[in-house]
C-alpha cells in the first residue's frame, strides 16, 4: 500500500498537517515519536494560545490537537521512524519492524532544546524552570529569575525577561559572552540584568508539587565553591538543536541543521517532501506559528498529489 501521505512527528504542527490532510481526504498516518506532543507537553500552563481565554494545559492542549485530527481519519502511530528513504519514489519509511511507502512527507520532527542534563531540572521543567521566555515570562511578574547562558538566545530571554522580572541574572561558565555585540550591549546596558561570569549550575532545589523551583546551586568554575541562590525561575538559553538527523543525506539543511523551505511555503530541497514548524522555523518557535505551517504543509502536499 501506497499512502497519500505520512507525517513524522506530532507537535502544533504535525497534528495540524494531518487535521488539513485528514479534512481533505488524504487518508493522513502521522508517526508521533519519542515525545508524542512534542514540547508542548512539557509546558504546564499554556495561556497564549488563542480560543482558551483562562488558558490550558500543554499536554492537555496537545490530546484535543490529536482528538481533532483523528476525527478526520489521520491515523496516529505511537512510533518512532527509525530510517527513511527518499532517494526513489514512492519514498519508503520505516518505524518499528514495519516499512511504509508514501507520495509525499510531512516533516514536523521540532527542535529540542538545550538542556543542562540535570535530574533536577526534568523534573522542574514547568514548574519554575523553562527553555523558553517567550512563553512563559509572564508567570514571572516581579520575580527573580536566572538565565543560563551565552550566546545571543541567552541575551534575548534575558532582554524579555526584565519586561516581567524584578531582577534578571545571567549565569555563564566563561567570563565573556559569545553573543554578538549588539545583543550583549543590549543586556548589559539594562539595569535589570546582573552576571555571575564562570559560574554553572550544578543542581536545582525545590519540589514541583510544592511551589517548584526555590533556588538554584551556581559553582564557581575557578574556585570550584558552591553557593546557593534563592530564585523564582530559572530560563535556560542554551539553544534549541533540530531534529533533522534523519534526512541530512536527502533534503537541504542550514549550518545550524535545520530544514530549508522556499521562502512562504513548505517545500524543501526535494519535491514531494515538505516540512513545518521548528524543524524549519528558529525565529518565531510558537505553537502557533507551529500550528500556522503545519496547515500550509498540508495543502502543499494536496497541491502536490493533485499535479502529479
Amino acid at each position: 500500500m501506497v499512502h497519500k501521505v505520512i507525517i513524522i512527528g506530532t507537535g502544533p504542527a504535525g497534528l495540524t498537517a494531518a487535521l488539513y490532510a485528514g479534512r481533505a481526504n488524504m487518508s493522513p498516518v502521522i508517526f508521533e515519536g519519542p515525545q508524542p506532543g512534542g514540547q508542548l507537553t512539557i509546558t504546564t500552563d499554556v495561556e497564549n494560545y488563542p480560543g482558551f481565554p483562562e488558558g490550558i494545559m500543554g499536554p492537555e492542549l496537545m490530546d484535543l490537537f490529536r482528538k481533532q485530527a483523528q476525527r478526520f481519519g489521520a491515523d496516529t502511530i505511537s512510533l518512532m521512524v527509525d530510517k527513511v528513504d527518499f532517494s526513489s519514489r514512492p519514498f519508503k519509511i520505516w518505524a518499528g519492524d514495519n516499512e511504509y511507502k508514501t507520495d509525499t512527507v510531512i516533516i514536523s520532527t521540532g527542535a529540542s532544546a538545550k538542556l543542562l542534563g540535570l535530574e533536577s531540572e526534568k523534573r522542574l521543567m514547568g514548574y519554575g524552570v523553562s527553555a523558553c521566555a517567550t512563553c512563559d515570562a509572564f508567570f514571572f511578574k516581579d520575580k527573580k529569575v536566572f538565565v543560563v547562558g551565552g550566546g545571543d538566545s541567552a541575551m534575548e530571554e534575558a532582554v524579555f525577561l526584565t519586561k516581567f522580572a524584578s531582577s534578571v541574572t545571567i549565569v555563564h561558565r566563561r567570563n565573556e559572552f559569545r553573543a554578538s555585540k549588539i545583543m550583549q550591549d543590549r543586556a548589559l546596558s539594562n539595569d535589570k540584568i546582573d552576571v555571575l561570569w564562570n559560574s554553572e549550575v550544578i543542581d536545582l532545589i525545590g519540589d514541583e508539587s510544592k511551589g517548584g523551583l526555590e533556588s538554584v546551586i551556581i559553582r564557581d568554575v575557578k574556585t570550584k565553591q558552591d553557593k546557593e541562590h534563592q530564585v523564582d525561575g530559572l530560563f535556560l538559553g542554551i539553544g534549541h538543536s533540530p531534529n533533522s538527523k534523519l534526512f541530512k543525506d536527502y533534503l537541504d539543511l542550514d549550518e545550524k541543521g535545520y530544514i530549508i523551505t522556499e521562502p512562504g511555503t513548505s517545500k524543501t530541497s526535494l519535491e514531494g517532501v515538505f516540512a513545518s514548524g521548528d524543524i524549519q522555523d528558529q525565529k518565531y518557535m510558537q505553537a502557533i506559528t507551529a500550528a500556522g505551517s503545519g496547515c500550509m504543509a498540508a495543502i502543499d502536499a494536496e497541491h502536490y498529489l493533485e499535479s502529479i
